[in-house]
C-alpha cells in the first residue's frame, strides 16, 4: 500500500489499553482530543493530556480490480483462525465491490484482495451481481457476502442473497430465502467454528434476519431456528442511493446486544438477546439519534474501547460541511468524535477493526474504511509499544 493522500498537519488521537498515540490524520479533521474513545476525532479541543507522538502508520489502497470494478462497499479483515490452506491469511483485508467498470449500481462482481502498492488481487468473481456491504470471512475460511444486484444500475432484481464463498474463492452455495435474505445490505456474525449466526439487515424490508449456520466442508446448512429478530426500520428506493433502509450491525458478545444503524431513520437502535431471540423485537430501543453529527448512517462496528462508529452515507439529514463523515459515539448515545474521509459527500461506506499479522508474530490494531468516490480504502495502524 501507498501511504495516505490524505496525510496532513491536522492531528487525530487514538487510545488503545491505556495508551495514547497522537497521529497524522486526514486533512479534513481540525483538531482530536482522546475523549476516552478508540478513534476520539472529535473537534475543537487540544491534547494537553497527551502522552507521546508517535505517529500511527496510515496507508491507502487501490479496491479496483483488473475488470475494473467500482464503488467499493464492504471491508473486512481475515481472523487468525483461518486454515493454512486458505487462498487469504490471517491480516489479510478484503473488499467487496457493488459496482461493475460501467458504474452501474447494483452490478459489481467481485471481492478483492488489498495489494501494497498495487492492484488488488481478485479473490472471488461472479456474474449478474451486485456485492454489497454484507461481508465476513470466517474462522473456517469460508467467505460470506451479501447481493444486491439490479438490470440496469436503477431497478433492484429482488429478492437477493447471500453467498458462501469457500477458501479458495470458489461459489459453492447461494442462500436466498423471501422473508429472511429479501436485500442483504449488511451483516456480522457469531464465528463459533462449526456453527455461526449471522445477522443480516434488509434493506428492502426493513427488517434484521439472525441465519443460524451449521458450517461443514463443502458450504453451509440454513437451519430451521434462523428468524426475524427485528422490523419496521424507514426503507424506501432512492434516485441517488438506490435503496435506503437498515444499514450497518454490530454485536456485543459480553452482553448479547445487536446495534442497527437504520439510514433512513438517521438513528442506531439496540436489539436485546439477539444471539437467542425466537420472535421479531421491533426496533428496539433506539440509542443514539443525533442531527448535527448522523447524516444517514451506514456501516456500524463496534471497537475494541466498547464505543460505536459509523459511517455517513449522506442521504439523510446532509450537511455540506460535514461530508462522508465516520462518527464515534458511546453505547449510551454520547457523541466522541469525527472524521471526514472525502470532501465529496456521499463517500462513507464499509469500515471494520481487525489485527495486522506481522512476520515477526506480533498483533497491530487496525481500523479500515473505504472511500467509495476514490475507490480506495485507507487501514490505519496502531504502532507497536513496550509500555
Amino acid at each position: 500500500m501507498e501511504a495516505s493522500r490524505s496525510l496532513s498537519a491536522f492531528d487525530s488521537c487514538i487510545r488503545f489499553d491505556g495508551m495514547t498515540q497522537v497521529a497524522r490524520a486526514s486533512r479534513f479533521v481540525r483538531r482530536a482530543v482522546c475523549g476516552g474513545g478508540l478513534l476520539a476525532l472529535s473537534l475543537g479541543t487540544g491534547l494537553a493530556n497527551a502522552q507521546s507522538i508517535l505517529p500511527p502508520q496510515s496507508t491507502t489502497s487501490s479496491t479496483v480490480p483488473a475488470n475494473g470494478d467500482l464503488n467499493p462497499y464492504g471491508i473486512a479483515f481475515v481472523p487468525a483462525g483461518v486454515p493454512t490452506w486458505s487462498t487469504l491469511k490471517p491480516g489479510d483485508i478484503v473488499v467487496s465491490n457493488f459496482n461493475a467498470k460501467s458504474n452501474l449500481q447494483g452490478t459489481g462482481t467481485t471481492i478483492v484482495k488489498l495489494v501494497s502498492g498495487g492492484t488488488p488481487l481478485t479473490f472471488f468473481q461472479g456474474s449478474h451481481l451486485g456485492l454489497t456491504t454484507a461481508l465476513a470471512v470466517l474462522n473456517s475460511g469460508f467467505v460470506l457476502v451479501g447481493n444486491v444486484p439490479t438490470t440496469n444500475g436503477k431497478n433492484v432484481v429482488g429478492p437477493g442473497s447471500l453467498l458462501i464463498i469457500n477458501p479458495q474463492g470458489q461459489l459453492v452455495m447461494e442462500l436466498k430465502d423471501k422473508l429472511l435474505l429479501d436485500g442483504p445490505w449488511d451483516l456480522t456474525v457469531i464465528d463459533a467454528g462449526q456453527s455461526v449466526k449471522v445477522f443480516v439487515s434488509d434493506v428492502l424490508s426493513g427488517k434484521v434476519a439472525r441465519i443460524d449456520l451449521t458450517i461443514g466442508p463443502n458450504g453451509a446448512t440454513m437451519l430451521p431456528s434462523s428468524t426475524i429478530v427485528a422490523s419496521g426500520y424507514l426503507h424506501r428506493t432512492d434516485p441517488a442511493a438506490l435503496v435506503i433502509g437498515p444499514t450497518g450491525l454490530a454485536y456485543d458478545p459480553l452482553h448479547d446486544v445487536l446495534y442497527v444503524a437504520s439510514t433512513g431513520d438517521n438513528a442506531v437502535f439496540a436489539i436485546y438477546g439477539a444471539a437467542t431471540a425466537n420472535h421479531d423485537g421491533g426496533v428496539g430501543r433506539m440509542i443514539y439519534q443525533d442531527n448535527v453529527h448522523l447524516h444517514g448512517p451506514l456501516a456500524l462496528a463496534l471497537a475494541p474501547n466498547g464505543n460505536l462508529v459509523t459511517t455517513n452515507g449522506d442521504a439523510i439529514n446532509p450537511d455540506p460541511k460535514q461530508p462522508s463523515e465516520i462518527v464515534e459515539f458511546t453505547v449510551n448515545g454520547q457523541f466522541v468524535g469525527q472524521l471526514s474521509v472525502d470532501p465529496v459527500q456521499g463517500s462513507a461506506f464499509g469500515i471494520a477493526f481487525g489485527y495486522s499479522s506481522g512476520s515477526n508474530g506480533n498483533r497491530h490494531l487496525q481500523f479500515a474504511a473505504v472511500d467509495d468516490d476514490t475507490n480506495t480504502a485507507t487501514v490505519w495502524t496502531l504502532p507497536a509499544s513496550d509500555r
